[in-house]
Formats: C-alpha cells, sequence, structure tokens
C-alpha cells in the first residue's frame, strides 16, 4: 500500500475517531440551568465566561443561563429544583431559606463583604439608620432585603417601623423622590447614581452599623448533592476558573458580558468588574481563594441575628454551608 494511501486512510480514521468522541462526549454532557439573581452583567462574569470559554462544556456540563429579576426567587427555584444551580443572595437569604425549610445548600461565596448600601438625599434630614423609622425604604426582595433586616435589627429597629418597598431594576423612582431611602450596590447603582450628576446624597454602609455577610451564594439543592456530587464539584470547579479567567483577562471578560446582555455600557460594566473583584479578593478570598465560605463570619451574622429576633431559631450552617466541594477545587482554579 502506498505510504499517501496509508496517511489519507490513517487521517480518515482519525477523523471519525475524533468525531466518535465529540458525540460521545456531547452526549455525556449533563444538562444544568444555572438562575442568577439579577439580569446579564459584570457581577455574573464569572458564569458567562465559563461557559463562553468551554470550562462547563470541558467538566461535562451542558449550561443554561437564565437570569434573575426584582421578583425572582433564587432560592425557592433551585430548592425546588426548577433550576440546578443559583447564584442567590448572601448570609442572610440562605439562614431565612433554611429556616423556613427550603432544602438549599451553599456551596460556595462569591463576595467576601457586603456589597449593599443605603442612599437618601440630604435634604430628607435623615442622618443616620435609627432615621429609618416611618421612612419608606426600598430594596430588592432577590436577598438584600435580608441584609436590610439585619442592619435594622442591629440599629434596633422593629421591621413594621419602616415601610419597607419593593425597588425595581431602575434606578428612576429614587431619582423622581418617590421614596425617601433607595438600595445601592456599591460596584451597579452607585455608579449610575454619579454618572448622572446625582451627588447630593447620603450613603449609609451596613458595616456601619456593624453587619458585614457575605453575598451571592453559589446554591443548589440537598437532593443535587445526595444524588449527583461529581457533578456539583465540576460545576463549581468550573465556575470558579471562569471567575479567575476574568479578573486575569478583564478587557474579554466585559466583551462576553457585553455579548450575553442587552443594552449595556461597557464603560460601567469595567467599573463593575473592577468592583467585583476588589469584594470577591477581600478577606478569605485573598488569603483562601475565590468563593470560599467564611462560616465564623456566618456564625456572627446568625447569632445577632437571633440576638434581635430577626430569626427565629438557630440554623445548622454544616448542612447550610457546605465547604467540602470548594475544598476540593484546585488551588489553580481558585487562587489569583
Amino acid at each position: 500500500m502506498k505510504a499517501s494511501l496509508r496517511s489519507g486512510l490513517l487521517a480518515a480514521a482519525v477523523a471519525v475517531l475524533a468525531g466518535v468522541i465529540s458525540m460521545t462526549q456531547a452526549a455525556a454532557a449533563e444538562a444544568v440551568s444555572i438562575r442568577l439573581k439579577w439580569v446579564a452583567q459584570a457581577q455574573f462574569a464569572g458564569i458567562y465566561v465559563a461557559k463562553a470559554k468551554g470550562f462547563y462544556k470541558e467538566a461535562g456540563i451542558e449550561a443554561t443561563i437564565n437570569p434573575g429579576g426584582p421578583n425572582i426567587n433564587v432560592e425557592s427555584l433551585v430548592a425546588s429544583g426548577a433550576d440546578t444551580f443559583g447564584i442567590a443572595s448572601g448570609t442572610e437569604g440562605m439562614l431565612y431559606a433554611r429556616e423556613n425549610g427550603l432544602p438549599l445548600v451553599c456551596i460556595g461565596m462569591s463576595q467576601q463583604m457586603t456589597p449593599f448600601a443605603y442612599v437618601t438625599y440630604n435634604g430628607t434630614g435623615i442622618k443616620s439608620v435609627k432615621d429609618f423609622k416611618g421612612k419608606k425604604v426600598a430594596t430588592w426582595f432577590t436577598g438584600p432585603q435580608f441584609t436590610l433586616f439585619s442592619v435594622l435589627a442591629h440599629e434596633g429597629i422593629a421591621k413594621d417601623d419602616v415601610q419597607i418597598v419593593s425597588q425595581p431594576f431602575s434606578m428612576q423612582p429614587f431619582i423622581d423622590h418617590q421614596y425617601d431611602v433607595a438600595t445601592v450596590t456599591l460596584y451597579n447603582e452607585l455608579n449610575t447614581l454619579k454618572e448622572q450628576g446625582i451627588n447630593d446624597i447620603r450613603l449609609f454602609l451596613p458595616d456601619d452599623s456593624g453587619v458585614t455577610t457575605q453575598q451571592d451564594a453559589i446554591v443548589t439543592s440537598e437532593k443535587m448533592i445526595k444524588e449527583k456530587p461529581e457533578l456539583v464539584q465540576a460545576f463549581l470547579a468550573a465556575t470558579l476558573k471562569g471567575w479567575k479567567y476574568s479578573f486575569e483577562h478583564k478587557a474579554e471578560a466585559v466583551d462576553i458580558v457585553l455579548a450575553a446582555g442587552s443594552g449595556l455600557e461597557r464603560k460601567h460594566q469595567e467599573l463593575m468588574l473592577d468592583e467585583i473583584e476588589r469584594v470577591m479578593t477581600a478577606k478569605l478570598g485573598k488569603t483562601e481563594g475565590l468563593g470560599a465560605i467564611d462560616l465564623a463570619s456566618i456564625g456572627a451574622v446568625q447569632d445577632s441575628l437571633l440576638e434581635y429576633k430577626a430569626l427565629k431559631a438557630k440554623v445548622d450552617l454544616k448542612s447550610a454551608f457546605n465547604t467540602s466541594f470548594w475544598d476540593k477545587v484546585p488551588a489553580a482554579d481558585k487562587k489569583l
């Protein structure tokens, strides 16, 4: 047999084998859905990058990313199995979810410090959180409401003494003075106000009220952990790898986010990603790696919520916050 013919047959055989392997891998890929707590933006860059760069595919995962919004409850959707994984609220949201009997488990914590703050106009006369009493205070009911509850509890204010209303996606109602206090994130809405030249505002940080909490919990259900622990492990590792890549290739990460969303402004997303990096690499994020779960901090938040009767009973933290999957993620995928 001529060498050229043998070479051609070998190449054909390799191509066929590659096709078979590709089809086998595609068939073996597990379909999962990831529910975000908000719409596409740099807050979730790691998720979009993990999909776009093929990290989920490499882990045997066929991922569908579902956006969130003001009236979407990630905790309920994931706990019920409607979504496989989610980027939910944070420490308080997990504690309340478990208190309410939801079989939800946190396998990683994205943000290592409190990213929320509260703004009011200087002319309202509100000079401290204690002045929230009797006022209309807006927040998102996608998890941040629990941080507000913690802040009020620490200031000795009953929830019923404050008119807490649902805050929409837009900051326009606050700009139009439709409520006294609005919730912002340090990486998004605060920048939006500044970009519009709104500077006659006063800012209240949860940390000033003694509330420091991890946020943007990476969650799944007890059922998933019991039935498919390998899938849970693969998902978390690929997600953290996506975040590491995002921070090491920011321009590309922003490109991916812009392609995933609509009506996004590049400069705003760049600023958001910078701030997201700051809150994700703070504290344990710097010393231990991206996504670390701070059980000591979570325990302290639970104790304060119990003290102020914002939480009715203790939650089994080891059942609610499973660190074993994060522990097994290779350091190369989670440490910058």
